[in-house]
């Protein structure tokens, strides 16, 4: 099979993270719940994660780093921490449901930042507009998980630090890719993330950078911590006031070890990679003129494209009997779609990841190519 899902999920994972979901299975258990050698191998496990996302990510105290499902659990998190039904939210026009879904439950229509695809600039100078006319808190997505497109949050950010406004960053497709200093902004509040997709962890484990103390004031969920047993009321510090339950201990053994990986390979050298790639991909398909591509240099390794006179759905079914793996549709995010009309029609998406290689791209393209043919 060649995999190019990898947006939605990082299937081939470094042998590492297999390794340490195993021993954590069979050696770790009773997290901050007892004393034993079982626990306390939980308790490292687990602390030496934190270690890890902090050093990454330039958080000085690991005790923000919070465990999650998912990234749709960490942005719910955030987002009921610091969003009420007056609050004046600005989001990008790239948002996930993820973001969009908990907004409406809470009452909230925000103001979206709708520009064209690629467009940056035009990105600012709507953020700019939109504090000018009174903005509480923006959510950012950080790279698009239909297009690949690369806010530009730092230029948002520098902004939002200069008027004090709080930032919500989903990072879902950039963690892991490309490289985040929480320190250089101290407008971040949240940065949300998956441990599956660029961290190369497994399913079922997220993080939450919580840097706003407000967080910790709003838990999404209350329970038992192995702390402060003794009190009826939650926990108010980190990480315990986010963390009810017992944790993915083997799920996040095995997140330690893609941390690991990331840091040892370095973001940058992740992105130079899929982009690498993503070029010479992007050139083999426009010699099909059929075939439509969303494509721009600085795009990350995410590509979405048309076949005129095709469904995405059907060409996505096509390829996946000749065993490439792809996704079709609107993939959770229509706003995303928006930027670039194909709301309607939606898009197939092709997406790398450091495991990808220049061949399965070839042979990719040759079999989209012929099948655009057949058609």
């Amino acid at each position: 099979m060649i995999y190019l899902d990898n947006a939605a999920t990082t299937l081939h994972k470094p042998r590492a993270v297999d390794e340490a979901v195993r021993r954590a299975m069979h050696a770790a258990a009773g997290y901050a719940r007892g004393g034993y050698a079982a626990a306390m191998r939980a308790g490292e496990t687990v602390y030496a994660c934190r270690e890890q996302a902090a050093a990454l990510f330039g958080v000085q105290d690991p005790a923000r780093v919070v465990f999650t499902m998912n990234a749709t659990h960490a942005l719910n998190l955030a987002i009921h921490a610091l969003v009420q039904p007056d609050t004046r939210v600005v989001v990008g026009g790239y948002e996930h449901n993820a973001v969009m879904r908990p907004l409406m439950l809470r009452g909230v229509q925000p103001v979206v930042l709708d520009t064209p695809l690629w467009d940056g600039e035009a990105m600012i100078n709507r953020a700019k507009q939109a504090l000018a006319d009174g903005a509480d808190l923006f959510i950012l997505n950080h790279v698009s998980n239909v297009f690949g497109f690369v806010a530009p949050v730092e230029e948002i950010a520098a902004l939002l630090d200069e008027a004090n406004v709080p930032l919500i960053l989903d990072a879902s497709q950039s963690a892991g890719v490309i490289g985040i200093d929480v320190r250089r902004h101290p407008c971040l509040a949240a940065v949300c993330m998956p441990g599956h997709k660029g961290l190369y962890g497994p399913q079922g484990t997220g993080l939450l950078l919580a840097l706003d103390d407000r967080i910790a004031q709003r838990p999404l969920l209350a329970g038992g911590t192995g702390s402060r047993s003794e009190e009826m009321c939650q926990p108010d510090f980190l990480p315990d006031a986010l963390e009810s339950g017992t944790p993915n201990v083997p799920g996040i053994a095995g997140l330690a070890a893609g941390l690991a990986f990331v840091r040892s390979v370095g973001p940058e050298n992740v992105l130079a990679h899929e982009r690498r790639l993503m070029r010479e991909f992007v050139r083999a398909l426009e010699t099909e003129k059929r075939i439509e591509c969303f494509a721009n240099p600085a795009q990350t390794g995410v590509l979405s494209v048309r076949v005129r006179g095709a469904t995405c759905e059907g060409v996505a079914e096509t390829l996946a009997r000749q065993g490439v793996a792809v996704r079709a549709g609107l993939h959770c995010a229509p706003l995303a779609h928006r930027t670039a009309g194909t709301e309607e029609s939606g898009t197939i998406r092709f997406s790398l990841s450091f495991y990808s290689t220049a061949h399965q791209l070839e042979h990719a393209a040759e079999l989209l190519c012929q099948t655009v043919k057949n058609l």
